[in-house]
């Protein structure tokens, strides 16, 4: 079991400029889940989002919205990715922007250390450049230009025609870093997952590695590089270094040594700079690599990845708003194998709300508090002499709380989340069984009465702390109709089986209340 081990993970940092959508709350849910499930373990847990705010593309949107790039990114962070986090009900520890001084000043300290030990070089480039993607591009990753775009190239991703650049940059050794990249992969399997991602980076890095240009001259919103100011930090190269400037790198070195290595969350298509340049940086700088990058997979909706440029984005309050955040939140964890792909719809939504989290889990807890209400008069019973069926309960809360903690501890959400759904069925299968309704009815019974209603009292407590991170707002409210001492949030969740419980219940309002629209 945990107990006090550091765990500090990441999401990717968001670029100001895009809408957030449900894809990005994805990857902020996911992240919060798994640190929350480690938080309750009794782990030194650290949680890290931000936004990533220089590079050409917010100069650009910011010069034609008539303010400074800086205005320009104070306003988005303000309004639209702070407020991501209080929709999906995200609890993170700390929040990085590329614009803030501890980030920039020590983005320049690592640079100076990679500069001054041979790792940087001044060369020049002519490539392909997608302002979108704020990167070069290959021509295999080009394709025809179509409308009015007829007759140029444009990037696979974004559709946008790319520019031809030519520039005097300085260059990041990347290459030199091929055998010790291959060298990790092969040590330690599981730095990369899942496996497909794995494989992809294998593939990268077996076709050869090309130096990455680290540095802009064609415009100056970004980290000055400390040796030539008339250069700035390339801004994927800046963008990487928050998650050790976040972790106290250059300045706290106590903190830096407490928090670092850290466990990145990114999507798919980010994959090749954090598992490929981001750890060669850090080989470089002779730190230690991160301690893993898990690339999951697309949104897909209507088969296309969400994208605001393609109008398939779906703001994350169109469902909360509507579902919850607890919804929300489960659904996407639950829904799409951790990893892989997912199509969305609202009607799996809808019909997942309503089977899985109304009538299977809302409906458990709603059951069980009205019988001890009606039957005890609110006093939790003691359990008498248990019979096999209330020791097989027993047995569904130990396994269930053994195997979501193992399936976390290898980034496997849905599966914990499946292993803790298996005590939710139990409950509503044992009730349905053992008939406390029936048992009421004969005095002879009084006893029996108290155990069943033990037994589903007890499976109750121990699903409240098993997802309360993935449901933190609803099992709040019924840990506090358990009677329970203290916060769900702050109850062991790798012990979830021998949770405190309370002695009185209190009345429960529906978890996952009707939802009569016609979505």
């Amino acid at each position: 079991m945990a107990d006090g081990s550091s765990f500090y993970i990441t999401t990717p940092i968001f670029y100001v400029n895009d809408v957030p959508h449900i894809g990005h709350a994805y990857t902020e849910v996911a992240t919060d889940v798994l640190a929350r499930w480690h938080r309750q373990a009794g782990d030194d847990t650290w949680m890290l989002t931000g936004t990533d705010e220089h590079g050409q593309k917010i100069l650009r949107t910011a010069t034609a919205n008539g303010v400074t790039p800086k205005e320009w990114a104070d306003k988005l962070v303000a309004d639209a990715w702070i407020p991501l986090l209080e929709t999906v009900d995200v609890a993170n520890d700390d929040f990085i922007r590329t614009t803030d001084e501890r980030h920039e000043r020590n983005v320049q300290k690592f640079l100076q250390k990679l500069y001054d030990d041979g790792h940087i070089y001044a060369g020049e480039y002519e490539g392909f450049y997608c302002v979108g993607c704020e990167e070069y591009k290959q021509e295999s990753e080009l394709v025809a230009g179509t409308g009015e775009y007829e007759g140029q190239l444009v990037c696979a991703i974004h559709s946008k025609p790319v520019e031809l650049l030519h520039e005097k940059n300085y260059f990041f050794r990347t290459s030199a870093f091929a055998e010790r990249l291959l060298e990790l992969y092969e040590t330690r399997p599981d730095f990369v997952q899942p496996e497909s991602a794995r494989n992809e980076v294998l593939g990268w890095v077996r076709a050869g590695l090309a130096d990455l240009s680290i540095s802009r001259s064609t415009f100056d919103w970004g980290v000055k590089v400390p040796w030539d100011e008339s250069h700035v930090v390339y801004v994927w190269f800046d963008a990487l270094l928050n998650y050790i400037t976040a972790a106290g790198y250059g300045e706290d070195e106590e903190q830096f040594a407490r928090r670092w290595p850290a466990q990145h969350i990114v999507g798919k298509d980010i994959l090749r700079f954090h598992a490929v340049i981001w750890p060669a940086m850090l080989m470089a700088a002779g730190l230690e690599v991160p301690r893993g990058v898990f690339g999951h997979g697309w949104l897909l909706v209507g088969g296309e990845k969400m994208s605001k440029s393609k109008l398939t984005g779906i703001a994350p309050e169109q469902i909360t708003e509507t579902f919850g955040s607890d919804a929300f939140r489960y659904y996407f964890m639950r829904a799409i194998h951790f990893g892989q792909d997912g199509s969305f719809s609202w009607e799996d939504l809808a019909a997942r709300y309503q089977a899985e989290l109304a009538n299977g889990f809302g409906n458990l807890a709603s059951r069980v508090i009205a019988m001890i209400t009606r039957y005890c008069d609110g006093v939790v019973p003691a359990a008498g002499a248990l019979e096999p069926a209330d020791e097989r309960i027993r047995a569904v809360e130990r396994a269930a709380t053994e195997r979501s903690w193992a399936a976390v501890g290898g980034l496997h959400i849905d599966e914990a989340i499946a292993e803790v759904w298996q005590l939710v069925d139990a409950l509503n299968g044992y009730l349905t069984e053992q008939e406390p309704w029936a048992l009421a009815k004969d005095p002879a019974k009084r006893e029996r009465l108290g155990t069943v209603l033990a037994t589903a009292y007890r499976g109750l407590g121990t699903l409240a702390v098993l997802l309360s991170p993935v449901a933190p707002k609803a099992t709040a409210k019924l840990w506090t109709a358990l009677g329970a001492p203290g916060a769900v949030a702050d109850a062991r969740i790798d012990r979830a089986d021998h949770a405190v419980l309370g002695e009185r219940v209190a009345p429960l309002e529906a978890l996952f209340p009707r939802i009569e629209s016609g979505e």
